[in-house]
């Protein structure tokens, strides 16, 4: 069989002008930490660039997601609210701010909630898969599914070689945070998708602090509609005691790349069992690294997110960890990291990004890129500018710098003005990309 070339991309979701602290997210501890504090949604917006054009640095593939538009007036007056924009807006501020908040929140920057993919190699159809996740659990984020998917459809529109599905409804039985949740791995002896879940109907353990976001159910349908053969999905359930901690996602407690996975102890129930299940398919050569809790206690890993780090492959063939600063500064956490280059594993480099303002939100480098592996053929497919350039990167910081503000509190949301100055950033970033007319308000 003849070897078809094909690399992973990370698609960075770009943050919105409406980026805030609300604390909307529960059992998201920065969240819910840093609720009520100024934001600088164009301050965010340049340090997600810049990791981009760090991360393209490295000959990894990068590409970038716009943001939705935000305040979602469709959302507000499905909740009740009449009149004009403004009028709306004033309203809503008047008698339920927390809506407000949730219907401006920008969250859609963490791209890795976006959806889960399956890359052609490891699907029955030899199609790219995508499922868009739901987010039924937040309200914030469950209005986030239908222009993901008006979004992914239009830039992977290809059909001879992409599929683009439908979310899963929205119910308690099919919760589903899309690949914050899903790690690939691959071997000489091929590819497991392993799927992280909260809770399912009967399941005798469960946290009592914080909600467990993505269901069983969720897992297995996401599975299905990727194609991936059934021998090659592994189903495991978070550790309470880890969702609890905050790790609200499994990706907070773990990250995976190729033949290579690193995790804390306490990201999955009886994760020694995991990892044997892991080895019995995927052979000698997965090689998995873990911090138990004296090591890296899971407060500090929650805190620091050397887990939420990007994990990627270099041109040269070893791999590279993209952490966030806290993790930097946190002793155990980079005590962790060197570990991992000192010892013989695929990790060679280690650098350390500052993306301060997602953080406070709860998103690491990892939770802002939806991972994406394509052949040559597939990328050369791609709708719209998305990949990431030096000309397009100098076009996008100029935008963010000319239309973004520099502070932003919840007393802006409910301004009619606040709300053109976004519609024309959001109008100049895809024209930008060259996406055309994804979002209502630029269509007829």
């Amino acid at each position: 069989m003849v070897a078809v070339a094909a690399r992973e991309l990370n698609f960075d979701g770009l943050v919105g002008p409406t980026h805030h602290y609300a604390g909307l997210s529960s059992g998201n501890l920065a969240s819910e930490g840093h609720a009520g504090q100024i934001s600088n949604p164009r301050a965010a917006a340049l340090q997600g660039l810049e990791k981009m054009r760090f991360v393209a640095g490295l000959g990894v593939g990068q590409g970038i997601l716009p943001p939705q538009p935000r305040p979602d007036l469709g959302l507000l007056r499905r909740l009740g609210f009449e009149g004009s924009d403004g009028g709306v807006l004033a309203h809503v501020r008047r008698a339920a701010p927390e809506l407000l908040s949730a219907a401006s929140s920008a969250s859609a920057m963490w791209a890795a909630n976006a959806a889960t993919v399956s890359p052609s190699s490891d699907t029955t159809d030899a199609r790219v898969h995508f499922v868009p996740a739901n987010l039924a659990t937040m309200l914030h984020r469950s209005i986030e599914a239908p222009l993901t998917t008006r979004l992914l459809a239009r830039i992977f529109g290809d059909e001879r070689y992409f599929t683009v599905h439908d979310a899963l409804p929205s119910s308690d039985w099919t919760a589903d945070e899309g690949a914050a949740n899903h790690t690939r791995l691959a071997t000489e002896l091929g590819a497991v998708h392993l799927f992280g879940w909260g809770r399912a109907r009967g399941a005798k353990r469960r946290p009592t602090l914080h909600p467990a976001r993505q269901t069983r159910g969720a897992s297995e349908a996401v599975a299905r509609l990727l194609h991936v053969p059934q021998t090659r999905a592994v189903l495991w359930q978070q550790a309470p005691a880890g969702i609890d901690g905050g790790a609200f996602h499994s990706d907070v407690l773990c990250v995976g790349n190729d033949s290579f996975l690193m995790l804390h102890e306490r990201a999955f129930l009886d994760h020694e069992a995991l990892v044997a299940e892991l080895r019995l398919r995927l052979g000698g050569e997965l090689d998995v690294a873990v911090a138990n809790e004296r090591e890296l206690p899971l407060a500090e890993a929650v805190a620091s997110y050397p887990f939420n780090s990007e994990l990627v492959t270099l041109p040269s063939g070893g791999m590279a960890i993209v952490a966030p600063r806290e993790s930097e500064q946190s002793h155990p956490a980079r005590r962790f990291l060197e570990r991992l280059v000192a010892e013989p594993s695929p990790v060679t480099e280690v650098h350390y990004v500052d993306v301060n303002d997602s953080m406070h939100n709860g998103g690491g480098p990892a939770c802002l890129r939806l991972r994406v592996r394509l052949e040559t053929h597939e990328e050369r497919a791609l709708e719209g500018r998305v990949l990431w350039n030096g000309l397009l990167h100098d076009e996008l910081v100029a935008c963010v710098s000319r239309r973004y503000r520099d502070r932003v509190t919840l007393d802006d949301l409910p301004d009619a003005e606040f709300v053109d100055e976004c519609r024309t950033a959001l109008d100049e970033l895809t024209q930008i990309l060259r996406l055309g007319s994804v979002y209502d308000f630029q269509l007829p």
